[in-house]
C-alpha cells in the first residue's frame, strides 16, 4: 500500500482547515503583507548584503516605522496601522541572536535598503510598474537616508516619508508635485505653482532673495535661478503626497482640497481623482472600518531575522512518466549545470528522488570546490522506475528529512521540486510545507502535472516553472538558472547571458553571438547540449579572435553536454559561436552562457521577468514585464523580447516596450511591458525574456523616474529664507558604454483557462490610452497620445471617439453623453505611434453643459477623454482625462510676464511720442494757417 492510499482526502482537508484556523500566522507565510483587524502584518524590510553593518541602522528603521504607524493611523482616519514587521538582516553581518529566516527572501521584500545612489542621491522612491490604484514593487531607501539626521530638514521626518512611499506602494498613488512643470496657467489665466492643496503658501525667490512673480516667469518659462519657497508654518493640512515634510500636513488631498488643475502624475495617472478617493476605493478600505474610541493603536512589533547556512535539496521525479519526451535527460542536463555552475559556493546540497515513495540519494554536502560539485553530480538518478505513480508529498517528506539533519529544522532551506506526475494529493502536505520554513520552487514537466502543484510554491514564496516537451526548448536549464539563494547578493549570483535552442537540420548550423560586457566575466561558462549521441562540431570565437573547438570543451557523453569554463575574467566584447550538426538527422542543439560579476566595485546589469498575475481566463490578457536595470538605474533603449512557450503550441515571440503606452505605465523607468493575448490553448505557459543592447545607444538613465519623496530646498521662517543643504548628487556624467549587453531570464510560468476549442470571434479591443495630453494653442486645443492597436497594443485601430465637457464629473461618470468632437478626418496610425489632433473648442462649448459645483463660467476649463474603436466596433476603456484652460476671464486680467511688461512699456512710449508729434504738427499747421490769413488780409488792404 502506498503513502497515497493511507490518506483520507476529506479528513485531511478538515484537518488542514482546523489547524490553519488555530494557527492564523500560517496564512501569512510567503503571502506578503496582509491587513487584519486594521493592522498590517508581514511587512518585510530587507537590508542589502553590501550595506556595511551599523549599530544605528536597525533602531532608526524601527523608529521610522513606529512613527509612520501613528501618522498613517491618523491620516487614514483611524483606519490602518503597522502591526508586525520583519527586518531581514544580511548574512554578512555578525550573528546577534537573530531569529532564523524561514520563507523570507530578499527578492520578496516590500522595502529594500541599499547603498545604491541615484542621480538625486538619497531620494526615497517606490518602483511602480502598474496603474493608478495598483500595488507597486518595492520601496527603496539608502542607508545614508536612514542614518543621516541632517536629511530630515529636506525630506521631513522619516516616518512621514515612509507613509508617502507606502501610499505609492500599497494604494498606487502618484506624486502631486512636478519638478519638470513647477507652475501652470490655471482656468483664470493666472500663474499657479504645481501643488496640492492650493492653500499651501510661499513666495518666489530669485538668486538674490524674494522677488515679484513676474521676475521669475518669462514667456511662460520658469527662469533659471528662481524657485518657489514654502512657508515653514502653514494652515493647510494636505497633502501627504505633495509635502509630507510640513508639520501641518496630516492628511491626503480629498475631493474638497484636491487641485485638479495641477500638471502632476496623480492627476495624469488617476484621471484627476484625489488621493483620498483612490485610497477609499482600495481593497484595504473595502474590508476594514475605522477603529472605535480615541486610543492609539499599539506600536509595531519587530522581528529581526537573519539567513543561516544556504541549504538546497533537489527533489526529483523518477517515475516512468519521466521517460517520455527525453524528460529525464533534460533534467539531468539542467541539474548537472546547476550543480557545476549555478549554485553558490558554500551551499549545502542534498538530493532526493521519488515515485510513489521517496529515496535519499545524497545527504547534505557543502560545496567548497569543483570536486564537491562533481561528487553531487555522481548521485543524480540515471534511470527512471517502472512505476508511473508519483507522490510529491513522499518526496518532500524525504527532502525535509535531509535538510533537518543540519540544524534540526528546515528553516531557510530551499526545495527544488521537479515532477511530471499527476499526483492529486499534493494538498495533503501543504500544511507541512507551510510550517516547515522552507521555500519550494516547483518545475512542472509536460502537460499532465496537476494544477495545484504551483500552490506549494505560491504559499511558500517560491518560484514556479513549466517545461514543455518540445525538444528545442531550453526552459529546463533556464528555470535552474533563474533560481538563486534569495539573499540579494548580486555579486555572488549567476547571471544568464544567453539561452537559445533550435532543431538543426543535418549539416546545418546554429550560429549566434553573445555580448560580454565589462560588469560580468568571472566564472563564465558556455554549455552546449544535444539530442543524438556525440557532440556537434563547436567553434567559439572570443572578441580577440581566439578560437575554442569541441576538444576544448569538457564533454559528458552520458548526459550529452559539453561545457567550457573561461578562467579568470572573460574578455569583454562580442563572442561568436557556431554549432554544426554533423549527424544525418535533425536534432535539437542548445547553447547556454552564464557568468558572474567581474568586480564588487561595479554593479552588473540585471533583468527580472514576471507577470502581473500567474493565471488568467480567456479573453483577459496577460501583462508581461521585464525590469532591466543596473543597480537602481533603469537601462533605456534596450531591445527586449519575451519568448512564450505554451503546453501544446508553437512558441510566440513578443517585443516589450518602455514607452509609457499600452501595458507600459511609465516611460523610461526600465520596466518593459506588453499585453500577451495570443492564448492558443488552455494550460501552462512558460516564458523567458532576452535583453540586448547596442553600445552605440545611450543606455543608463541618471534619474529615478516616477514616485519619490520631494526634497525641499528651503523654507520661509519668520520672514527669513532658510535654505537647506543641496541634496547629494551622484553626478550625471555619461558612463562610457564600450560594450553592449546580453541578458536572459526565465519569468517562470502562468496558467490560462477558458480558451475556446475552435475559431472564435474577435474579443480583443484596443488598449486604454493612458498618456492623453491637452495643450491650448491660441484659440485651439492640441491633443497628443500614443496610438493603441486593433487588438490591445498590436495592429491599428479603426477610429477614435473624442468627447469633451466643462464638467469633470460629467465626463467621468457619463462619457457617452459628453460633447462629441468631429474626428472624421482623424485616421488611427499603427500602435505605438504618436498621434496629434487639433480642434477648436469654441465649436463645441457654446451649447448647454452642466457646470460642476464650485466652478464659475469664468473658469473656462474643458476636460477631454478619448477611446479607440476597432473594425468590429469593440471599444477600448476610456482614457485618462486631460484638461485645458481656454479663455482669459473677463473679470481678471492675465498675469503679465516680463515680455508683456516690456511690450507694454514700448507701446506706452510709442504712444507718448505719437501724441507729441501730433501736437507739433497741429501747432505747426495752425501757425502756418494764421500766417497765410495775415498775408491775405494785408494784400486786400493794399488793393
Amino acid at each position: 500500500m502506498t503513502h497515497r492510499d493511507n490518506v483520507d482526502p476529506v479528513g485531511s482537508l478538515k484537518f488542514v482547515t482546523l489547524l490553519v484556523a488555530l494557527i492564523p500566522e500560517l496564512l501569512f507565510l510567503g503571502a506578503g503583507v496582509k491587513l487584519q483587524d486594521n493592522g498590517y502584518d508581514g511587512l518585510l524590510i530587507a537590508i542589502n548584503p553590501q550595506v556595511s553593518e551599523d549599530q544605528n541602522l536597525i533602531p532608526n528603521i524601527k523608529e521610522m516605522i513606529t512613527e509612520a504607524s501613528f501618522y498613517l493611523f491618523n491620516a487614514t482616519k483611524r483606519r490602518v496601522f503597522f502591526r508586525n514587521i520583519k527586518i531581514l538582516i544580511p548574512a554578512t553581518w555578525k550573528a546577534n541572536n537573530y531569529s532564523k529566516v524561514k520563507q523570507e527572501l530578499y527578492e520578496k521584500a516590500n522595502v529594500i535598503v541599499t547603498d545604491w545612489y541615484g542621480a538625486h542621491g538619497d531620494d526615497p522612491y517606490t518602483l511602480q510598474y502598474r496603474g493608478c490604484g495598483k500595488e507597486g514593487k518595492y520601496i527603496h531607501f539608502t542607508s545614508n537616508f536612514l542614518l543621516n539626521d541632517d536629511l530630515t530638514a529636506g525630506y521631513g521626518p522619516r516616518g512621514r516619508v515612509f507613509v508617502h512611499e507606502w501610499a505609492h506602494l500599497r494604494w498606487g498613488l502618484f506624486d502631486e508635485y512636478n519638478d519638470e512643470k513647477p507652475f501652470y496657467i490655471n482656468g483664470q489665466n493666472q500663474v499657479k505653482v504645481t501643488r496640492c492643496s492650493s492653500d499651501i503658501a510661499g513666495i518666489f525667490v530669485c538668486e538674490k532673495g524674494p522677488c515679484p512673480q513676474e521676475n521669475c516667469i518669462i514667456s511662460k518659462l520658469f527662469k533659471e535661478g528662481c524657485m518657489f519657497i514654502y512657508n515653514s508654518t502653514q494652515n493647510a493640512t494636505a497633502s501627504i503626497m505633495f509635502m509630507q515634510s510640513l508639520s501641518s500636513v496630516v492628511e491626503f488631498c480629498n475631493a474638497r482640497t484636491h487641485n485638479q488643475e495641477a500638471p502632476n502624475l496623480q492627476n495624469q495617472m488617476c484621471s484627476l481623482r484625489s488621493a483620498w478617493d483612490v485610497i477609499t476605493d482600495s481593497a484595504d478600505f473595502n474590508h476594514s472600518f475605522p477603529m472605535n474610541g480615541t486610543q492609539l493603536p499599539p506600536p509595531p512589533v519587530f522581528s529581526l531575522i537573519q539567513p543561516g547556512d544556504k541549504v538546497v535539496c533537489l527533489v526529483l521525479d523518477v517515475s516512468s512518466k519521466m521517460a517520455e519526451a527525453n524528460r529525464l535527460l533534460r533534467l539531468q542536463q539542467a541539474v548537472e549545470f546547476y550543480l557545476m555552475q549555478i549554485v553558490e559556493i558554500h551551499t549545502f546540497v542534498g538530493i532526493v528522488s521519488f515515485n510513489s515513495k521517496g529515496e535519499i540519494r545524497a545527504q547534505l554536502h557543502q560545496i567548497n570546490s569543483d570536486d564537491d560539485r562533481k561528487l553531487l553530480v555522481s548521485h543524480l538518478p540515471m534511470t527512471v522506475s517502472a512505476e508511473a505513480e508519483t507522490s510529491v508529498c513522499s518526496g518532500l517528506k524525504k527532502g525535509f528529512e535531509v535538510v533537518e539533519k543540519l540544524n534540526g529544522k528546515a528553516y531557510g532551506s530551499v526545495m527544488i521540486l521537479v515532477t511530471s506526475g499527476d499526483d492529486e494529493h499534493i494538498d495533503n502536505c501543504l500544511l507541512t510545507a507551510l510550517s516547515s520554513g522552507s521555500t519550494i520552487h516547483s518545475i512542472a514537466m509536460g502537460s499532465s502535472v496537476v494544477e495545484n502543484l504551483e500552490e506549494l510554491s505560491r504559499r511558500t514564496g517560491g518560484l514556479k516553472f513549466f517545461v514543455p516537451d518540445e525538444s528545442n526548448s531550453n526552459s529546463m536549464i533556464d528555470a535552474f538558472s533563474r533560481i538563486s539563494s534569495g539573499t540579494g547578493d548580486i555579486f555572488q549570483q549567476c547571471i544568464q547571458l544567453e539561452s537559445t535552442g533550435e532543431n538543426v537540420k543535418p549539416h546545418h548550423q546554429l550560429k549566434n553571438t553573445v555580448t560580454m560586457d565589462d560588469s560580468v566575466g568571472n566564472d563564465t561558462t558556455f554549455l552546449v547540449t544535444w539530442q543524438i549521441s556525440g557532440p556537434p562540431e563547436i567553434l567559439l570565437f572570443d572578441p580577440n579572435g581566439r578560437k575554442y573547438y569541441t576538444n576544448n570543451f569538457i564533454t559528458n557523453p552520458a548526459l550529452q553536454t559539453a561545457r567550457l569554463y573561461i578562467p579568470g575574467t572573460a574578455e569583454p566584447g562580442l563572442w561568436t559561436y557556431t554549432l554544426n550538426n554533423t549527424h544525418h538527422s535533425l536534432q535539437a542543439l542548445k547553447m547556454t552562457v552564464t557568468s558572474r560579476a567581474s568586480s564588487s566595485a561595479m554593479l552588473p546589469a540585471t533583468v527580472e521577468a514576471f507577470v502581473e498575475r500567474d493565471s488568467t481566463r480567456f479573453p483577459h490578457p496577460v501583462m508581461i514585464y521585464a525590469n532591466v536595470r543596473k543597480g537602481i538605474y533603469p537601462i533605456l533603449n534596450a531591445t527586449v523580447t519575451a519568448t512564450i512557450e505554451p503546453e501544446a503550441a508553437d512558441p510566440i515571440v513578443l517585443k516589450l516596450f518602455d514607452n509609457g503606452a499600452g501595458a507600459d505605465i511609465i516611460k523610461n523607468d526600465g520596466i518593459y511591458s506588453r499585453y500577451f493575448f495570443s492564448l492558443a490553448v488552455n494550460g501552462r505557459y512558460s516564458f523567458k525574456v532576452h535583453v540586448s543592447h547596442s553600445p552605440s545607444i545611450s543606455s543608463l538613465a541618471y534619474s529615478i523616474p516616477g514616485s519619490r519623496a520631494m526634497y525641499i530646498p528651503g523654507y520661509i521662517a519668520n520672514g527669513n529664507i532658510q535654505m537647506n543643504a543641496p541634496r547629494k548628487s551622484a553626478g550625471r556624467s555619461e558612463e562610457e558604454q564600450k560594450w553592449g549587453i546580453s541578458r536572459v531570464s526565465s519569468g517562470g510560468s502562468f496558467s490560462v483557462l477558458g480558451v475556446p476549442a475552435g475559431p472564435h470571434p474577435d474579443v480583443f479591443p484596443p488598449c486604454k490610452i493612458t498618456d492623453l495630453q491637452a495643450v491650448k494653442v491660441e484659440d485651439e486645443v492640441t491633443l497628443s497620445w500614443t496610438a493603441p492597436g486593433e487588438d490591445y497594443d498590436q495592429g491599428q485601430a479603426n477610429s477614435y471617439e473624442i468627447r469633451i465637457s466643462k464638467s469633470l464629473q460629467n465626463i467621468q461618470d457619463d462619457f457617452n453623453n459628453a460633447i462629441l468632437v468631429n474626428t472624421s478626418k482623424l485616421n488611427p496610425q499603427q500602435a505605438g505611434t504618436k498621434e496629434v489632433f487639433t480642434f477648436s473648442p469654441k465649436l463645441f462649448t457654446n451649447g448647454p453643459d452642466h457646470q460642476p459645483d464650485g466652478e464659475t463660467q469664468e473658469s473656462h476649463r474643458i476636460y477631454v477623454a478619448i477611446r479607440a474603436i476597432d473594425k468590429n466596433s469593440l471599444k477600448s476603456v476610456i482614457s485618462n482625462i486631460a484638461q485645458a484652460s481656454l479663455f482669459i476671464s473677463p473679470n481678471s486680467a492675465p498675469i503679465l510676464t516680463r515680455d508683456h511688461l516690456i511690450l507694454k512699456g514700448v507701446l506706452t512710449a510709442m504712444g507718448s511720442i505719437g501724441i507729441i508729434c501730433l501736437t507739433i504738427v497741429v501747432t505747426h499747421c495752425t501757425l502756418n494757417r494764421k500766417k497765410r490769413a495775415d498775408k491775405k488780409e494785408n494784400g486786400t488792404k493794399l488793393i
